[in-house]
């Protein structure tokens, strides 16, 4: 843990810009290195970013995974879906928090550790479920609760705990056509090749006679959402893939994005070439933290083959690159429009429509958002 604040914001944070709508980026690992966020990292942030004192506080108050005052060195949350209960999860609690000496949401004298509860993690199927330090822990059963509250007493660090205990899996019980297979990436045979091979009429076109949809709950058709945002006033255009799914019994985001993601971000790339877009966004929810390094590694192999970046599949026209921005425990940020205030850096406050996104997005830009 870095000791002074300062130091820590303007070595690892403000190293490379100072862009204010990363405030909640920089807060997520300002939470992580602090186990909260201290006073003169909200001064020293609202100094650099010439954002006011108030509005900081009041980001930091709006997500549940933000705090004001310290969590524990281990900070264990529960994850208190209906099916994590009807599984144990709360006598599994009480458990663990008898084994610590602890009460729930007070850390402890020493400062060790935190237990408390959370909203549904994404781990349904496989739950009862819990989250230590953001890190999912799923299959929970007395044994496992015995081996956590150990390996917290003997103070390991979380990087030589058993990987076993960090295992998650697809659980998917039929695949059929569309998950047949996980995709991979070649140099030789991408579909972006096949995809990118026809006229931006005919991709829009085949998605119109394919009678695509959203998956979000309007059903919204995606022909006529990319074609709006094409054909919107000229401004730079951004593509976003919300991946913030959030109601409870719900992991079908998380299976995607943990073996199909390659599927997925064809599907952004492909989008981008529609509507002319440069730059995308995956917004994925902070209860799906142990899928990032996984997904900036699979972003990064695909630059090194040509799949994103400059130049994509030697089209000279064609500059299109994805950022992954976490989530911080905000139910809300599902809805297309608080989803895109949470990315400018704000509070998750859904905005008025219209307009819609397509035309006034991130930025007040026209951007499509697909889940």
């Amino acid at each position: 843990m870095s000791l002074d604040p300062s130091r820590f914001i303007s070595n690892t944070l403000l190293n490379e810009s100072r862009d204010s709508t990363l405030l909640l980026q920089y807060l997520i690992r300002l939470q992580a290195e602090y186990s909260y966020i201290p006073d003169q990292a909200i001064s020293l942030l609202s100094s650099e970013l010439d954002i006011p004192l108030s509005e900081i506080r009041s980001v930091v108050d709006f997500y549940s995974f933000l705090h004001f005052k310290p969590r524990g060195q281990y900070d264990i949350l529960f994850s208190d879906s209906i099916t994590d209960q009807m599984l144990g999860s709360h006598e599994l609690h009480d458990d663990l928090c008898q084994k610590l000496g602890v009460t729930n949401g007070i850390t402890r004298e020493d400062g060790r550790v935190t237990v408390d509860m959370t909203s549904c993690t994404g781990m349904c199927e496989q739950g009862p479920a819990l989250l230590v330090n953001g890190l999912a822990i799923s299959r929970l059963n007395k044994p496992r609760i015995k081996q956590i509250a150990e390996l917290i007493e003997g103070n390991i660090n979380l990087t030589e705990w058993p990987e076993a205990l960090f295992t998650v899996n697809d659980n998917i019980q039929r695949q059929d056509i569309l998950l047949a297979s996980a995709s991979e990436i070649t140099d030789d045979s991408s579909i972006l090749d096949q995809l990118l091979s026809h006229s931006t009429e005919d991709v829009l076109d085949a998605l119109q006679d394919a009678n695509l949809r959203g998956r979000g709950g309007a059903g919204f058709m995606t022909a006529i959402k990319w074609r709006s945002c094409k054909e919107a006033a000229s401004g730079q255009r951004f593509v976003i893939c919300n991946a913030d799914e959030g109601e409870p019994g719900t992991f079908k985001d998380r299976v995607l994005l943990q073996s199909y993601a390659n599927r997925l971000i064809d599907g952004m790339t492909l989008c981008a070439s529609v509507i002319n877009a440069t730059k995308g966004f995956i917004y994925l929810r902070g209860e799906y933290l142990y899928l990032l390094d996984h997904l900036e590694t699979l972003l990064q192999e695909r630059r090194e083959h040509n799949l994103l970046g400059d130049n994509i599949r030697g089209k000279s026209d064609f500059n299109f690159d994805i950022q992954i921005h976490l989530g911080a425990g905000a139910y809300v940020c599902g809805e297309e429009s608080a989803l895109i205030e949470s990315l400018e850096g704000k509070r998750g406050i859904p905005r008025v429509r219209p307009p819609f996104p397509v035309s006034s997005g991130y930025l007040g830009q026209p951007t499509v958002v697909n889940n």
